[in-house]
């Protein structure tokens, strides 16, 4: 790294491990979400409230209180036929409108509004090519020419949007399901809050229930106050 901003070396690295290694190694370093941009003394501040968090969950897990094993992972038959849930959604597509069958911003900001709700709660799994009733539908109406195609569009989509520092909390693949080609977007929680551009304004998502819900600006400050502290 030598003498190199951070800012400039850190998309080597994101090139290098990955999305769901990256967000490892920002949990276990203690790094908080857009650290390479940040002033050294609120990093330096930022970064110590995050190692003591670790060193508290350390503490948990060597006197019990944080079971050490994996959680329950779910096939995607399993997740479907559980229905939408606080931490499941279904979107027919990512970018066309059923309706008019035409191309609809609105579609993409759906998608993406579920996607920050789920970071700024408690992860969650967006699966597109699925009716709200759980019929598998495919992703051929969104006229993407494959696969990488459309992945490279959500992720710009993100990137955009959202922010690219917050792709490594989601982990985007496709599967087969009752024969339609799907996609299943895997959120963890952000460590930071996420806010998704629409024109001029920020604007705050969460998941309440099966639903996702806008907050106020003032909401939004209590929000963040209680979950990010």
């Amino acid at each position: 790294m030598s003498d190199r901003a951070p800012a400039d070396y850190l998309p080597e690295y994101r090139d290098k491990l990955g999305p769901k290694e990256l967000q490892k190694m920002y949990g276990w370093h203690g790094l908080p979400d857009g650290w390479e941009t940040m002033a050294y003394p609120d990093f330096l501040m930022r970064r110590r409230d995050l190692i003591a968090g670790i060193i508290k969950e350390g503490f948990a897990r060597l006197s019990g209180e944080v079971p050490t094993d994996g959680q329950i992972i779910l096939s995607l038959d399993e997740i479907v036929g559980n229905g939408e849930t606080s931490r499941v959604e279904f979107k027919a597509t990512l970018r066309t409108n059923l309706h008019t069958q035409q191309i609809d911003p609105k579609m993409e900001l759906a998608t993406l509004k579920t996607l920050a709700a789920f970071l700024n709660t408690s992860g969650g799994t967006l699966i597109i090519g699925v009716s709200d009733h759980g019929a598998p539908l495919g992703l051929n109406a969104d006229g993407f020419q494959n696969e990488d195609k459309m992945q490279l569009h959500l992720a710009n989509l993100i990137n955009g949007r959202i922010g690219p520092h917050y792709m490594m909390y989601m982990h985007p693949r496709f599967e087969d399901y009752q024969g339609k080609r799907v996609i299943a977007v895997e959120c963890s929680p952000s460590k930071s809050a996420v806010f998704v551009k629409d024109g001029n304004a920020d604007r705050f998502y969460i998941r309440t229930g099966v639903s996702t819900s806008e907050l106020t600006n003032a909401q939004t400050q209590e929000f963040i106050k209680q979950r990010f502290s």
